[in-house]
């Protein structure tokens, strides 16, 4: 069951988020695999490419590129272009205007209807989504229950996400794709060179967006109880952000300027891009504390330039880890943390490259998804809690 083009609904770019790549990351996977396809464009609703409302998504940014998409693929449908032999792919399940779809596929023949398929970010089936931050969840819930009425199936990034879609009971056929949208090629291509492992600043990054779900207390906890038992001067704990430090609970900004008053931190703004990837490129360590990530862009890129990578083993990150043990930290324990940390900072890791090897052909996966040739990543029975110990490639130990 293949199909003949791809109608592709990508997200508006931000300079601080990996949505500024998405659309070119997507484009190598649909060339090598020969998909003929189009991209569906949006309006910006200014120029800024940053986030202005809002934490993940510029609020109003978000609806107005995702209602002007609409308007352009509902163009095309009326035109003819789009058939009941192509798919429409959207990057994210929340796209304003999508009930569009329906009001129009129930009306017409059911041989002119598209196969439609969402990628789930997280939605409010995850407790530690913004959705809940904001009061949005109730309303949110509702939205989810009608594009389950329609949708072909939805994208999961991963098995714990799986399993919270299932006790919310939701009826669209659902499959894992075991990791989010990279270009390993891509990112690499944005430094000069992969920086020799021995040769890296004693930096500790933390790249997260700096909200409660992040938990920037325990990683500043770990900064303070690094400090009271080491005296290496020559180690740095970095926040690294593509927009002005934010969050909400202005608690972490206060904490984090005193911990840079006092020389223990350093905070580094308004990063592009590129910049951001010749520090990680500079780092010995990402170090993630969050509730969700949902796999993490932040680890694929952190791998694939050369950094190691030291993650709690907490929802979905031990599937993204293949539960690497040395790599994944007991969750909340900062003697753990600690401890895997000061090995993590001397030697480059048996397996680094391997996360974004695998997270490299994430896009592959939806594409064999949505050809009718991903029934191995289909969750659809009462066995899905099957696939939680199983890993995705293979790791490699020393003593």
């Amino acid at each position: 069951m293949s199909f003949r083009k791809l109608f592709y609904m990508g997200l508006e770019p931000y300079e601080g988020r990996y949505t500024l790549q998405l659309t070119d990351w997507s484009s190598r996977a649909f060339k090598r695999n020969n998909i003929d396809w189009v991209n569906v464009l949006g309006t910006t609703i200014d120029n800024s490419k940053s986030i202005q409302v809002g934490q993940v998504l510029d609020a109003h940014g978000r609806s107005y590129f995702a209602m002007s998409q609409m308007m352009n693929l509902v163009q095309m449908m009326r035109n003819g272009e789009v058939t009941g032999e192509d798919v429409v792919f959207f990057e994210d399940m929340f796209q304003p205007g999508i009930e569009s779809l329906p009001y129009i596929m129930n009306q017409i023949p059911e041989v002119q209807r598209p196969k439609i398929w969402v990628r789930c970010l997280a939605q409010a089936v995850d407790p530690d989504d913004f959705v809940h931050v904001w009061n949005m969840s109730k309303w949110m819930s509702l939205y989810e229950e009608m594009v389950n009425e329609f949708v072909t199936g939805v994208l999961a990034s991963n098995e714990e996400m799986v399993a919270h879609m299932k006790i919310a009971n939701w009826r669209a056929p659902i499959y894992n794709v075991s990791g989010l949208a990279f270009d390993k090629d891509e990112v690499i291509s944005r430094v000069n060179a992969i920086k020799d492992f021995n040769k890296r600043s004693y930096r500790i990054a933390f790249a997260a967006r700096f909200d409660q779900e992040k938990q920037p207390d325990f990683f500043m906890d770990l900064i303070e109880k690094y400090y009271k038992t080491h005296n290496h001067k020559d180690v740095e704990f970095a926040i690294l952000q593509g927009g002005p430090l934010r969050s909400n609970n202005e608690k972490y900004i206060t904490r984090a300027k005193k911990l840079e008053n006092e020389g223990k931190l350093k905070i580094y703004e308004n990063l592009k891009k590129n910049e951001y990837y010749e520090l990680l490129n500079d780092s010995r360590l990402l170090f993630n504390c969050a509730l969700q990530d949902w796999t993490s862009n932040t680890v694929s890129e952190a791998d694939a330039l050369g950094a190691n990578v030291l993650f709690p083993a907490y929802r979905s990150f031990p599937e993204i880890f293949a539960h690497d043990h040395t790599r994944l930290y007991v969750p909340w324990s900062l003697e753990d943390a600690l401890q895997k940390l000061k090995k993590l900072l001397e030697y480059k890791h048996v397996n680094s490259g391997k996360i974004s090897d695998w997270t490299h052909n994430t896009i592959d996966r939806y594409i064999e998804i949505m050809q009718g040739n991903g029934e191995k990543w289909a969750r659809n029975d009462v066995r899905y809690r099957d696939y939680i110990s199983a890993s995705n490639y293979n790791n490699t130990f020393t003593g």
